[in-house]
């Protein structure tokens, strides 16, 4: 029996230990901590999570619309390993699948001088956008296992300065529009789950892609005037056929769930 509910658990992605040498989970509420485990200071590549201030950028820039606009045309060359991104998409599509491409043609859209400007004017994470060495890679990939890295803490740091409409010369548009993009479910209780996830390789000492995967759920519930903001981090030992970042997701929504049904 102990061994059907381990197989069970792993291709739900729930298991822990057996998929993760590094696990980390942060939950505050403003400035006091709910719940926090592993090593939330460790920075990584924030992958698809980066999607949040890519949605922020680009509704201040001008360049997202709305919901549904600008709607941009798969090409042939775009990057495709996910089936569901060889079609058309909005921002909502954006990112309900986590298109990378999308991203890609919006921070070329905002050019490297602003994109740099906004990294910096948002705190973000190491904050350095040069990309691959030589590579000339800075708008395309700086946030896909590169040079940027943000940590648990930091990410949640950026979660509470947005949801609190603190970020520096950031317009209401798009924080309505990003809260609008990131939201994914109602809980029990009337609480409502918003967030990101991000899917990356663990890097080598030589900053190469490893087999080995790490990944990202972040984001925060909220209800009425009360907002637990909250970063997972899963980081794995071994290469597995489950994503990482469904992984965090499913624990963090366990661990938020402790939380607001003690």
């Amino acid at each position: 029996m102990t061994k059907f509910i381990l197989m069970m658990s792993m291709i739900l992605g729930l298991a822990g230990p057996a998929f993760a040498d590094d696990v980390c989970f942060i939950a505050k509420e403003k400035d006091k901590v709910l719940k926090q485990e592993g090593d939330c200071k460790q920075r990584y590549s924030p992958c698809s999570s980066f999607k949040i201030p890519l949605s922020l950028m680009g509704y201040d820039h001008g360049t997202l619309e709305d919901a549904q606009k600008p709607l941009w045309e798969f090409r042939k060359g775009y990057v495709d390993y996910v089936d569901k991104w060889k079609q058309n998409h909005t921002p909502l599509m954006w990112m309900q699948n986590s298109c990378v491409w999308y991203s890609q043609l919006l921070t070329q859209r905002i050019g490297i001088d602003r994109f740099k400007a906004y990294v910096k004017r948002l705190k973000y994470g190491n904050q350095d956008v040069s990309g691959d060495k030589d590579k000339n890679n800075e708008l395309t990939k700086s946030w896909l296992d590169s040079s940027l890295s943000i940590s648990a803490e930091e990410q949640v740091d950026f979660i509470q300065r947005m949801i609190d409409r603190k970020l520096h010369l950031i317009s209401s548009h798009a924080y309505d529009m990003t809260k609008f993009l990131l939201f994914l479910e109602d809980l029990p209780q009337g609480w409502r789950l918003y967030g990101k996830t991000g899917t990356g390789h663990v890097l080598d000492d030589k900053k190469n892609n490893t087999d080995r995967m790490h990944g990202w759920f972040v984001g925060w519930i909220e209800k009425d005037k009360r907002a637990i903001v909250f970063a997972t981090h899963i980081t794995d030992k071994t290469k597995t056929d489950t994503y990482p970042s469904a992984r965090a997701k499913a624990a963090a929504k366990e661990k938020l769930l402790e939380i607001i049904q003690p």
